[in-house]
């Protein structure tokens, strides 16, 4: 057995694991990542990265097929799916040679292989043993499953679902969150009949309202079926079929089911709480800080509960790698951390939803509401949708609620607002370029500081 000390060992290296290398490795540390798969973890080989790359090639496949409405002439013939797979893979090969350039160029040692936790503290892979001064564990996430559903043959869950041979003719998703509406939207784009099952009432059930009702209207315009507010009652996957029966009686028939219910943080068999950390029904438990109930070991991303973000995770490593190091970095709260779902349309929020700034304020909370139908490059981009802003009452921004083609790239500046408790009235005067989406943002913010241009 031969054994390595650095300053510190991350256990996984996905987003939150290889940020903390690469912030420690530039405040002066010598750091080792141990990794059983692939630099980058899911996000970048089986989740974000991925997803979104087939989600541009649904965005390019629904333009194609409206087309002839703006004046160009296309056609649409289908998907070359071994195309669409190289292009993918493309995408995702290239950000993981980068990855493995920049953490090369750290001089972050690479371990390859499952470790396991040790007091010390230390990580195990096979007989060796690599002690930190600290460890970081940041080992992810896996597709959640329903007892009584099994994942195989014709139930898939996302990772499995980017290795389709082919788009499949009838599709069911189990699940109306994040990656269900995703998928949802990429597979109809691509040409698929599609139902979204959801035991709660509404579709993306964590947002706010107006979202999820938006998003409704925009799956019924585009032939997404959803089956809203029954739970699952039984799955039968037959050979060339998947029925799934739900508690209200009714019986959904089709090529493929995606289970879409969450993931479940990866934290068994890693000798974690032999270590002394510990568990609450999987997740780690850590102070504010993001330190365990083991000395000297520190836990991040997906593991930790709370959103289940690759951003989030990658904060949290570089916030750790700094207080290791002795600094004190400015917490974000995991509300003012920003959502996006990258559908067709989009949404997006940051912040509090009307009904937590309600729970928090009472009455003295006001929202406003700006279609962007009265805005002209979301007419050019042929999207309908909304932006709305929660505020306490002659006080701060609370919460921006975004639905839309696009929005996605407006959460920026909604995030500096709320997290930096800017009022209406502060932000107000500043200028949006004409014409964007971001002049919806300016036009909420006129409003509910009292001085509405291009609304009553």
């Amino acid at each position: 057995m031969s054994v390595q000390d650095y300053d510190l060992v991350v256990l996984g290296g996905g987003s939150g694991g290889y940020a903390a290398a690469l912030r420690a490795a530039e405040l002066g540390s010598s750091v080792a990542i141990v990794e059983k798969d692939k630099l980058g973890g899911t996000c970048l080989h089986r989740g974000c990265v991925p997803t979104k790359a087939l989600l541009h090639a649904g965005e390019i496949a629904d333009h194609t097929r409206e087309a002839a409405a703006l004046g160009i002439r296309a056609t649409w013939e289908g998907v070359d799916v071994a195309a669409l797979t190289s292009y993918r893979e493309g995408i995702v090969a290239k950000k993981h040679q980068g990855l493995q350039g920049l953490i090369a160029a750290r001089g972050i040692t690479v371990i390859p292989g499952a470790g396991t936790l040790e007091p010390g503290p230390a990580v195990r892979v096979g007989g060796d043993l690599y002690r930190g001064k600290d460890v970081v564990v940041a080992t992810g996430s896996a597709t959640r499953t329903l007892p009584g559903i099994q994942l195989g043959g014709r139930i898939v869950g996302s990772e499995q679902a980017l290795e389709l041979p082919a788009v499949p003719d009838r599709v069911t998703v189990l699940g109306g969150g994040v990656i269900g509406v995703e998928f949802a939207s990429l597979w109809r784009s691509l040409g698929a009949e599609v139902t979204v099952i959801e035991a709660l009432p509404r579709l993306l059930p964590a947002d706010d309202p107006v979202i999820s009702s938006h998003m409704e209207r925009a799956f019924r315009k585009r032939g997404i079926r959803t089956a809203l507010g029954s739970p699952v009652a039984a799955v039968s996957a037959e050979a060339d079929r998947v029925l799934v029966r739900l508690q209200d009686g009714t019986e959904i028939d089709s090529d493929l089911l995606l289970v879409a219910v969450g993931r479940a943080p990866v934290t068994a068999g890693l000798g974690l709480e032999q270590a002394g950390v510990v568990l609450d029904r999987g997740f780690v438990v850590v102070d504010d800080d993001l330190r365990t109930g083991a000395e000297h070991v520190w836990a991040v991303g997906d593991i930790v509960a709370g959103p289940q973000l690759a951003h989030r995770g990658f904060q949290q490593g570089i916030q750790v790698a700094e207080r290791i190091a002795g600094r004190r970095p400015v917490h974000i709260p995991d509300h003012h951390i920003p959502r996006v779902t990258y559908s067709s349309p989009e949404a997006a929020s940051v912040g509090l939803t009307e009904a937590a700034a309600r729970e928090l304020h009472g009455d003295s909370v006001e929202t406003f509401e700006y279609n962007l139908a009265g805005n002209a490059k979301s007419a050019i981009l042929g999207t309908p949708g909304v932006v709305k802003v929660v505020r306490r009452t002659a006080g701060p921004v609370l919460g921006v609620h975004m639905v839309g083609d696009r929005v996605g790239e407006l959460v920026a500046e909604a995030q500096l607002v709320v997290g930096w408790e800017a009022h209406p009235e502060d932000v107000a005067p500043f200028l949006h370029a004409h014409p964007t989406q971001s002049e919806a943002l300016g036009e909420a913010f006129l409003a509910l500081a009292g001085s509405p241009l291009h609304t009553l």
